[in-house]
């Protein structure tokens, strides 16, 4: 059963957070392991893997990223440890942004701002050509092609989050 079904949630690359937190808790009530106690250990088994598959879930749809790569890997788009070749002018200027972070390393915490700001600036405009196929997905209408869109914006963004990731070890 996939994640979708499990939270009798339509498939959606945007997941209604508020929806989320209420299958989640009916389902945690429902599986709770305390309500297993005097059955059988096969299905107290069962009941705790259907527990770590909710939580699983929940993980998943917590993070948009992640509720992104799912979809997509469900779609049979993605795969795991795929080697995706991301655009020579986008990968130019996150070298521009990584060579300022080594640099900013041994400077001011001014250029560390700045630095910051751009990768903000950069997180917007990466977003903007899929943010109508993210925020509008139907499944079944919406076409490969323009899942193939959000999967380029799902690899720069995973590309971003690690000069993210980065910069926060310069702040400390």
């Amino acid at each position: 059963m996939n994640y979708f079904e499990l939270f009798e949630m339509p498939v959606s690359l945007k997941v209604d957070a508020a929806a989320l937190a209420k299958k989640y808790f009916e389902l945690q009530k429902k599986y709770h392991p305390d309500y297993y106690s005097t059955a059988s250990n096969e299905v107290q088994a069962e009941v705790l893997e259907k527990v770590a598959h909710i939580n699983r879930a929940f993980k998943t749809f917590k993070n948009p990223d992640e509720t992104i790569k799912y979809v997509l890997i469900q779609k049979g788009l993605l795969e795991e440890e795929e080697k995706y070749q991301l655009p020579p002018d986008f990968l130019m200027e996150m070298m521009e942004l990584n060579e300022a972070l080594a640099e900013a390393a041994f400077g001011d915490a001014g250029s560390l701002d700045e630095i910051k700001m751009s990768m903000e600036n950069a997180e917007k405009e990466i977003y903007l050509p899929v943010q109508s196929i993210i925020e509008n997905y139907k499944d079944g209408d919406t076409s490969e092609a323009a899942l193939l869109k959000v999967k380029e914006y799902y690899y720069k963004k995973k590309y971003l989050n690690r000069l993210k990731e980065q910069l926060k070890q310069n702040e400390i």
